[in-house]
């Protein structure tokens, strides 16, 4: 199984990739792949070997080609339905952005515990109480969610979407939750990182 960073760095690789399509950049060499990207060359060989051949020794990879090759890996020939969990200002920014779609996730399920934002309609969807996850995701066999819910009702929230069948919760709740084996959460707390950031600032590292 590739390691987490590895992925991660495909999914670099794929929107360099993309750049260079759209400019009609037909071939391209991993050095040329990695200008923007903190990532060597040899880095790139290696990850993209953990799953083929891509490239011609002395040639290149043909970027159309590694294009699809990417997303086959990536699994996003398929189209995903993803729910979301919490439609304060992050949740409504997320549902805004429309980046998703272009790597095949549509959020089309909205929860809120907020009777005053229960039943309004964004984007053309319901906003649906979140007593009602379990009722919802399970009839729509949606598999992915993101939460942006406070801290105080993440694990709750979390609990819920267990429950309904989710596998994989994007968590941008600053909380540590308590999930089952076979459940794959990544959390992503803003603050922490901005931590880290300064913390580089400061030593000048």
């Amino acid at each position: 199984m590739p390691h987490e960073k590895t992925i991660k760095r495909l999914a670099l690789y794929l929107r360099s990739l993309r750049y260079l399509a759209e400019k009609r950049v037909e071939i391209i060499s991993s050095e040329k792949l990695t200008e923007h990207i903190h990532a060597s060359p040899a880095q790139v060989r290696k990850d993209l070997a953990c799953f083929g051949e891509f490239g011609v020794p002395g040639v290149g990879y043909q970027v159309k080609k590694l294009i699809a090759e990417i997303e086959s890996i990536l699994g996003l020939k398929e189209k995903r339905e993803v729910a979301l969990v919490g439609i304060g200002k992050l949740g409504g920014a997320l549902l805004a952005y429309t980046g998703f779609r272009k790597f095949g996730f549509r959020i089309s399920a909205l929860f809120d515990n907020n009777p005053e934002k229960i039943g309004k309609k964004i984007s053309g969807l319901k906003i649906e109480d979140v007593v009602r996850i379990e009722e919802v995701l399970k009839r729509r066999k949606i598999k992915i969610a993101i939460t942006t819910v406070p801290a105080t009702n993440a694990q709750e929230v979390a609990n819920r979407l267990v429950a309904a069948g989710i596998k994989v919760i994007l968590n941008f709740a600053p909380h540590y939750l308590n999930i089952p084996q076979g459940i794959i959460i990544n959390t992503i707390d803003m603050a922490i990182e901005l931590e880290c950031l300064a913390y580089f600032l400061t030593h000048k590292i």
